[in-house]
């Protein structure tokens, strides 16, 4: 079981060298195709202009995002060219609006696309949504990496974080070749249910369907000492020095998340280590 089609998706070439190491990194280990979609996003917002102006302004725009495209092309294409790793890349023009569209098609018949961190310093508006076209609309599991993190070819400690939830549960099984590579897995319960089935044992069905898959397993249960449970997280990451965190993504809705916050939007800006999400 690997990873056999990997896609990163570059709309600034100083903000995505992370994810393309990270790219060749398991195209090698897994002997798999490795995609760079290189775009050049047109942020106009043409409807906000004096009439008449539109034509020479999206004209002007275009004609900008096309050469940073092909920027982006040629760094991707000197880059992956050094490795020995199978590769394709390809470059294009997308609105800003409309971004979503593309990646999606192209995640869609990815198994695993590898993305830089959405938040931080000189990042794009377009980040976070590319990485929510992969998931929603290309149905692709992501793995999101820092911009300071060597990549790994095997991961050796796996946090898996564990909640009992749908999204949870879609992730563990999309991230499974990562599972059964990896020395160790920790099954991290923060705070489990007082009341239902696992209360007794939480986390132990799952660790029993993990081993079944070779999987070796820990559960840590970690009680809630800090306001939010992405801080435990990568607390908890960095104390058993792990390689990766898996967890579901988007519990729940996106405006929920964007305006009040959420598990997932405070892993994006803060995890010390790639993130695997799925939802």
């Amino acid at each position: 079981m690997a990873y056999k089609s990997l896609l990163t998706v570059m709309t600034d070439a100083k903000q995505s060298g992370s994810a393309l190491a990270q790219m060749v990194a398991l195209a090698g280990a897994q002997d798999a195709h490795a995609e760079a979609l290189c775009l050049g996003v047109d942020r106009s917002q043409t409807g906000y202009y004096y009439a008449g102006a539109n034509a020479l302004i999206l004209q002007e725009t275009l004609s900008r995002a096309s050469a940073e495209a092909e920027e982006i092309l040629t760094y991707a294409k000197e880059y992956l060219g050094k490795t020995g790793a199978r590769w394709s890349a390809e470059s294009g023009v997308a609105q800003i609006a409309d971004i979503g569209r593309h990646v999606a098609h192209r995640a869609r018949f990815s198994d695993l696309v590898i993305l830089p961190q959405p938040y931080g310093e000189d990042r794009g508006a377009e980040a976070e949504s590319i990485i929510e076209a992969a998931m929603f609309e290309g149905h692709a599991p992501v793995l999101v990496t820092p911009d300071d993190v060597a990549p790994f070819e095997r991961p050796g400690t796996i946090l898996l974080g564990w909640n009992e939830s749908v999204e949870a549960m879609r992730a563990i099984r999309r991230a499974l070749p990562f599972l059964i590579q990896a020395d160790l897995v920790r099954i991290v319960v923060i705070d489990p249910p007082r009341h239902g089935p696992d209360r007794s044992d939480p986390g132990g069905m799952l660790s029993q369907m993990l081993a079944r898959h070779g999987v070796k397993c820990e559960i840590d249960v970690l009680s809630k000492t800090m306001a939010r449970v992405s801080d435990i997280l990568n607390r908890h990451a960095t104390d058993t020095e792990a390689d990766m965190i898996v967890m579901g993504a988007y519990g729940h809705s996106r405006f929920r998340e964007a305006i009040l916050g959420g598990a997932t939007r405070n892993m994006l800006e803060q995890s010390p280590v790639p993130v695997f999400l799925a939802h």
